[in-house]
């Protein structure tokens, strides 16, 4: 989206200094700043004011800033009081300049694997915006908004929460039209007293929508049907549940665990062939054809476009090493609900031996508990554990899990997933590497 920087100021109330230049957009990542691009320099663990001389060397035009001129840096400042309120205000207006119908989704689990089919599905029809990768914060979502094309059609938003009240704000930037919520889950419960604190912090999306809108809701997840009773829109389910409006049945999953089944809908009948792996995707699938059939796509048209979509990279992502072991890269992140999946996945695949490398799982209010589960589970599927980073799973942690796991070859399959802080993926890509 293009704007001029004495109009972001103004609609800031903000002090611009030097003269008025175009903007293409705005990032708050300096390494990832595409040439003009307004800089928003986030104040975290490290300032990012220390990083705008970077950004304006990557081509940015301008920057906001907290700390007033950064001395000798030759690019438009424009002055406020907190960056990332003054972000989330631009996006706010630059919202209020779409005309496109915005789309919110949240869970605990499948999240950003529904924002990607259903971006896939909607980009049939429509000009779509979503969020690249899993940027959902008060940082990546108004950063998704103001980079959109003044053409788009649809916002695909997902929506992340550490806390309550942070979708509530989320929603008063991103206006949506619908509401998906996947799941509810033990993630973040240390910050929100256990998984009902989750569901009260996710339903924030259904509470913002309004009664034109619609809530697209998980029926096999009790906690987010129940979600029904705290919104005034129009409501479908999805699921394996008899009582879905989007009805998954005879859900089948080939030597690669990706699911094949039958959906019965309000807009007829299709079988859905996934291209990605997990019997849980199948749930993520069915989330995707509800939206996109309230937004009017050909139910033939969604269920071709789910063949061949992807997901975003660390999300059961299958390679193969050179001897021909199966690598299931799902590392990005994890809580005990998205273990288990992963678990089901891997335990599905065409193999004669299961392998599970496992790092910790973070802010969880009782991680003991939650690892212990896990390796239990682990143990009734026959899946070898192999932990990294923590004696949680009650196995001692390998100091290097590419020598625990040894020789790998036909018949192996191997799973890595950890929470995100664990950087896990090195794993993965290391085996993929020998391919």
């Amino acid at each position: 989206m293009r704007f001029g920087a004495s109009e972001l100021a103004s609609v800031l109330g903000a002090t611009m200094h030097g003269p008025d230049v175009e903007l293409d957009g705005a990032e708050f990542d300096s390494r990832l700043l595409s040439p003009g691009r307004l800089f928003v320099p986030i104040v975290a663990e490290r300032d990012g004011h220390d990083f705008v001389a970077d950004a304006v060397g990557h081509g940015a035009p301008a920057y906001l800033t907290a700390r007033g001129r950064v001395e000798g840096v030759d690019a438009v400042a424009i002055e406020v009081a907190d960056t990332v309120q003054a972000l989330m205000d631009a996006a706010a207006w630059a919202r209020g300049r779409l005309h496109a119908r915005a789309i919110g989704l949240t869970g605990s689990v499948g999240k950003t694997s529904t924002k990607d089919l259903l971006a896939g599905a909607l980009g049939t029809t429509f000009a779509v915006t979503a969020n690249e990768r899993s940027f959902n914060n008060e940082q990546g979502l108004p950063v998704t908004i103001l980079n959109a094309d003044e053409r788009t059609e649809v916002l695909v938003l997902e929506m992340g929460m550490r806390g309550w009240g942070e979708i509530s704000r989320l929603c008063e930037v991103a206006r949506p039209d619908l509401g998906i919520v996947t799941t509810v889950g033990a993630s973040h419960t240390e910050r929100v007293g256990g998984v009902d604190g989750v569901a009260k912090a996710k339903r924030e999306l259904v509470e913002a929508l309004d009664p034109s809108g619609t809530a697209i809701l998980n029926a096999d997840d009790p906690r987010v049907d129940a979600m029904a009773e705290y919104t005034v829109a129009g409501v479908l389910r999805y699921g394996t549940a008899s009582m879905s409006d989007i009805h998954v049945t005879d859900l089948q999953l080939d030597e690669l665990a990706r699911a094949r089944f039958t959906v019965r809908t309000p807009w007829g009948e299709a079988r859905i062939r996934l291209a990605v792996s997990g019997a849980h995707m199948a749930g993520n699938a069915a989330a995707a054809i509800a939206a996109a059939g309230v937004l009017g796509v050909p139910l033939d048209t969604v269920a071709a476009s789910l063949e061949r979509t992807g997901v975003s990279e660390m999300r059961m992502e299958v390679t193969r090493t050179q001897a021909g072991a199966l690598v299931v890269n799902d590392a990005y992140n994890a809580n005990p609900t998205s273990m288990m999946a992963a678990l089901d996945a891997l335990a599905a695949m065409d193999a004669m031996r299961r392998i599970a490398v496992l790092g910790p799982m973070a802010e969880l209010e009782d991680p003991d508990e939650a690892h212990r589960q896990v390796a239990a589970y682990a143990a009734e599927l026959g899946v070898q554990l192999v932990a990294v980073g923590t004696d949680l799973y009650g196995v001692a942690a390998a100091q290097d899990p590419l020598d625990a796991l040894g020789v790998l070859g036909a018949g192996d399959a191997v799973l890595v997933k950890a929470s995100r802080v664990a950087g896990l993926e090195w794993v993965a890509r290391r085996l993929a590497g020998d391919a």
